[in-house]
């Protein structure tokens, strides 16, 4: 938690400045005075021309230590003459000092104090220092066991940060199963994220955007393993250098990274009863250079789904009531490979570059039974059995640069092409009663998606308390989807049917943005972060239906403020911010799917961007070994893109979702979790995501009458962990999540409940280490029960998940690396961007149209 970091830097510095000599200083009129922090008000010591600068890290991990306290006392005299606490990449300066010797003393909680002596200055000298590596303090570690568990979360001013590298049990596992235990994030059992219960959300990848997430976040979080997960950071209230797209905020997951020396191999692997994985990543530094080459893969199999559906629908007095049976696995390959570069040009100037390929096949049959009555008189049964595929493959290629000119000063330039070519394919065939072909029917849908960003970022500290960032960026997009629906007799050829189920969308959107940010800091750790955003979209639509479509281009002026206070271990924060959310793809796509007949999906390319305001308080505190944190959100959207259904009036007992800009929708809750440290060695806590929501809106229903619509009502999530380090390498970790049913427009999404236990043996010296993992072994199989409604159709839909689980991992580390100062490598761009469709599936880096991105 930085801010409880600064806090405790800030007293070591004060602490160290004031004894134990009782330092004292000149002051007017003879008296004498505490020294002050460098760069206040009463900061009063004398003026010279010579500095001394330098960088602090972790002896055993070569990252920064942020905040450290460094101390300058007089060597003759013994008493403190100055001193500053280092910034968030572990650099220091201590500036305008007096020519002679000193001696340095540097400290930070959890590390050996490191005296530095023998410093000797001369009038107008910099004296460099170096890389100064602290070495932990086993002592203090053992003492401090709140701010050692307490790191498992961290807070800073307009995000919330979790250390997912604890994690034992999510070895062989997939990033869903770390955003699973990330407070403030719901993940459903088909892998779709959510915060504060929306759903139109930004994930971003180190902080920049993938066309891995292209089509659907839930899938792309299977190509990520688990154990590469570094953090996952929740940006709840995103400043202006973010990409105003995203009404719910932004996650961005940080995969672990090294600054070594030399050549190693990681080898990662798992195999289970629904899925293995096979990891190799590579890194070879000399000197000013390094690379890296990487890949990882993952089957999934014996996934079971069996659903069963009842329906009625109502249409120009008819009334047909539709039993469906349906009974499904589904196997899939995910992949991700990666080739990276990195150059120092000099001292303060670096270039990155990099290119990855992800691979996504997603095979998911399925046999259905379905029953049709008509007024209460059986009409027909019909069997289908059908083939869907979701088959991607997606490039990512980037060049950036960035120059450093002193701390937190910096100006860099970051360059990104994205493609993603996407296919959503189905094959029906078509049986009677006796299981002989009748029919066949094909769904050909082709989507390539792309994109070209070039941004500009520069930042610049105002004396030694402010910040200022400002920035422009521009984005091209161009989305192209072919979609064609034919059908077959039992051996003929396949045609195309008429009435508009052949054609193709043609989107171009381009956004030009720029912003400004300002963060003030004052000596009683007030923070204040604020700043102003404008992104202007421009979009040219068209269909091979329709023509030119006429969307408008639009502007969005975005401001955002954030604040934090820290006082006796507390933190409080408020913030403010504005968001925009675009449609994606998949809202967008015009495909008529029947994969499922009596659940017909459809896109809407005319739809508009909606606007949300979002306010949030947020308390935390540290009460002896238990750390709490609560947030208070409400979030405001007008012209919400909604899922919305009615049914078919060609279609018998259909039921027809597609998507509108109708309404406005409220939301009002809290995030609660709490951490407590029981024993040094084992930690346990739980989390509780309470809200009310509240939706209206005004549809056509199938007979052409105005609808209004409203559903309110609350939503209900909470969760416990809890994790134990044991002697000789032993580890165990258990999780248990729960979700209540999901306020929709139209009515209800069913709930589910998650758990899994997991234990760890570290082996030869940590180099390896193998596990065994379990998840929901206490049941068969979990029931999702949605009911959707209006005046015109009931739908109760029951979707029975078998997703029992265990799996064996084993990860060993070849190759020996020695240690070397952190580097800071260019910034990349960050397109966290585009609408999802509320089932997850979102369009993001090449993948659909959609704006903005953090810088």
């Amino acid at each position: 938690m930085k801010s409880y970091s600064l806090l405790i830097a800030a007293t070591l510095l004060a602490f160290n400045l004031l004894t134990p000599a009782q330092a004292q200083f000149p002051g007017m009129g003879g008296a004498t005075q505490p020294k002050a922090l460098p760069g206040t008000a009463g900061d009063q010591s004398p003026k010279g021309t010579a500095k001394i600068i330098g960088s602090i890290v972790d002896s055993t991990q070569a990252k920064a230590v942020e905040f450290a306290s460094i101390a300058l006392y007089n060597k003759a005299s013994g008493k403190a003459v100055d001193g500053t606490v280092a910034d968030e990449k572990g650099k220091f300066a201590l500036t305008k000092l007096v020519a002679g010797e000193y001696r340095a003393l540097i400290t930070f909680v959890g590390f050996k104090n490191k005296t530095i002596d023998n410093l000797v200055l001369a009038n107008g000298q910099s004296l460099d220092l170096g890389v100064i590596k602290l070495s932990s303090s086993v002592k203090t570690l053992d003492e401090v066991t709140v701010t050692g568990q307490a790191a498992l979360i961290e807070e800073k001013v307009d995000r919330l940060v979790y250390n997912a590298d604890k994690d034992i049990t999510a070895k062989g596992g997939d990033a869903t199963d770390i955003l699973r235990k990330v407070p403030m994030l719901t993940v459903d059992l088909d892998g779709n994220v959510s915060l504060r219960g929306s759903s139109n959300i930004r994930v971003l990848i180190n902080n920049k955007p993938s066309t891995i997430v292209a089509s659907s976040v839930s899938d792309a979080l299977k190509q990520i393993p688990a154990d590469q997960i570094k953090t996952v950071e929740v940006i709840t209230s995103p400043s202006a250098k973010y990409d105003a797209e995203g009404s719910g905020g932004i996650i961005n997951i940080v995969t672990k990274k090294n600054s070594l020396q030399g050549l190693n191999l990681n080898v990662d692997s798992g195999v289970g009863n629904r899925g293995s994985m096979l990891s190799l990543n590579g890194s070879y530094r000399k000197g000013k250079a390094g690379f890296t080459i990487g890949g990882f893969g993952r089957g999934i199999y014996n996934t079971i789904t069996k659903t069963n559906l009842d329906q009625t629908s109502e249409v120009n007095g008819v009334s047909t009531l539709t039993r469906q049976t349906g009974d499904g696995t589904s196997r899939g390959l995910f992949g991700q490979y990666n080739l990276g570069f990195d150059y120092d040009l000099a001292k303060n100037q670096s270039l990155t570059a990099g290119v990855r390929y992800g691979v996504r096949n997603m095979i998911s049959p399925q046999d259905l039974v379905t029953q049709l009555f008509t007024n209460g008189t059986p009409s027909s049964v019909s069997y289908r059995n059908v083939d869907t595929r979701n088959l991607s493959g997606t490039v990512d290629a980037n060049i950036d640069y960035l120059h450093t000119f002193k701390p937190q000063q910096e100006w860099s330039i970051s360059t990104l092409y994205s493609r993603n070519d996407l296919t959503n394919n189905f094959n029906a065939d078509l049986l009677n009663g006796t299981g002989s072909l009748t029919g066949r029917q094909q769904n050909l849908n082709k989507n390539v998606n792309q994109e070209f960003t070039l941004q500009t970022d520069y930042q610049t500290p105002i004396k030694k308390n402010q910040l200022i960032e400002f920035g422009a960026k521009g984005i091209i997009r161009q989305v192209n989807s072919d979609y064609r629906y034919l059908l077959a007799g039992p051996t003929g050829e396949f045609t195309t049917e008429k009435n508009g189920t052949q054609g193709s969308l043609l989107y171009h959107q381009n956004i030009a943005a720029a912003y400004s940010s300002y963060t003030y800091t004052t000596k009683k750790r007030y923070t204040l972060k604020g700043g102003l955003r404008y992104e202007h979209t421009f979009i040219d639509a068209s269909t091979e239906k329709d023509g030119t479509l006429g969307i408008g281009n639009y502007g969005v002026l975005v401001p955002s403020v954030n604040a934090s206070k820290t006082f006796n271990g507390t933190t409080v924060k408020l913030g403010y911010n504005r968001r925009i959310q675009r449609p994606g793809l998949q809202q967008l796509n015009p495909n008529f799917n029947t994969a499922n007949p009596q659940n017909i999906t459809i896109g809407n390319p005319s739809l508009r961007p909606e606007l949300t305001n979002n306010f949030e308080v947020g308390l935390s505190k540290t009460i002896k070994k238990t750390f709490i944190n609560a947030t208070f959100f409400g979030r405001v959207t007008n012209n919400a893109i909604t899922q919305v259904r009615q049914p078919s009036d060609t279609l018998a007992g259909a039921i027809i979702t597609t998507y509108q800009n109708i309404g406005r929708q409220y939301a009002y809750g809290t995030n609660t979790f709490a951490n407590v440290a029981v024993t040094s060695k084992i930690n346990v806590g739980v989390f509780l995501n309470l809200f009310y929501t509240s939706l209206t809106g005004q549809t056509t229903n199938a007979d052409g009458v105005s609808e209004n619509l409203t559903n309110t009502g609350f939503n209900l999530s909470g969760g416990t962990f809890a994790n134990a380090q044991f002697g000789h390498g032993w580890g165990a970790q258990a999780f248990g999540f729960m979700q209540g049913s999901q306020v929709q427009l139209q009515g209800k999404q069913g709930g589910f409940g998650f758990y899994t236990v997991g234990i760890k043996k570290d082996i030869n010296n940590k180099k390896g280490s193998i596990g065994l993992a379990a998840e929901n072994f206490l049941s068969n199989r979990f029931n999702i029960h949605t009911v959707l409604n209006s005046a015109q159709f009931n739908q109760v839909n029951d979707v029975y998940l078998y997703n029992r689980g265990i799996r064996l991992t084993f990860s060993y580390k070849i190759g020996k690396m020695t240690m070397d100062a952190p580097r800071k490598k260019a910034k990349s761009v960050n397109n966290d961007d585009v609408k999802s469709d509320g089932n997850g599936q979102t369009q993001s880096g090449g993948g659909a149209p959609g704006g903005g991105t953090p810088r």
